[in-house]
């Protein structure tokens, strides 16, 4: 069930989110076409107000999904980059989507000093990359998608859903068997 209030200040617990256990699913890429097809299928998930936490090495496909999250949110073709030096780009779509870049800081109260909070909260998608720099900042309902090598050009994705509207995207993507799921949960 997608949220409506999800994009409204203030909003970004859904209630369920606090009663609810994280809930997680690992899955296996063994291309980049299938990250680019996970963020794909979320944008158009995507109702507005998510936030998605991307955390992995550099090279491990985090700018990938972002590429295919853009095609599903329907942003007009173009090369999507990570921000590094410039920290966060917006992109018009279906719904904007707030690519963010967390490589660059050092310490939660510079992040805060960015005024993320209005992206974060917005009615747009937000996308950050090194997450794991800035957790403490983020809502803690949200989707992280912790990238990790598993050779070449294979990765294994751990998604950990916080909140019922996350948990429910976990649900659809076990349902749609578009990926191999390593986790043992059918």
């Amino acid at each position: 069930m997608l949220h409506p209030g999800l994009g409204k200040k203030g909003s970004m617990v859904p209630p369920a989110a606090q009663d609810r256990p994280e809930e997680s699913l690992s899955l296996w890429s063994d291309r980049s076409e299938s990250t680019f097809a996970l963020g794909e299928w979320i944008g158009r998930e995507a109702a507005g107000g998510e936030v998605l936490a991307l955390v992995g090495p550099l090279g491990a496909g985090k700018t990938r999904f972002v590429q295919g999250l853009a095609k599903g949110l329907e942003v007009a073709e173009r090369y999507i980059t990570s921000p590094t030096f410039i920290l966060m780009q917006c992109y018009e779509g279906r719904l904007p989507l707030y690519h963010i870049d967390l490589y660059r800081m050092e310490k939660a109260a510079e992040m805060e000093a960015l005024g993320l909070e209005e992206f974060l909260e917005g009615e747009g998608v937000a996308a950050v990359e090194w997450a794991d720099k800035g957790l403490e900042v983020l809502p803690p309902a949200r989707l992280t998608i912790t990238f990790q090598y598993a050779g070449e050009d294979q990765r294994e994705l751990h998604l950990s859903a916080s909140g019922s509207h996350y948990q429910e995207w976990l649900r659809k993507i076990r349902e749609a068997r578009r990926w191999k799921i390593l986790d043992g949960k059918k």
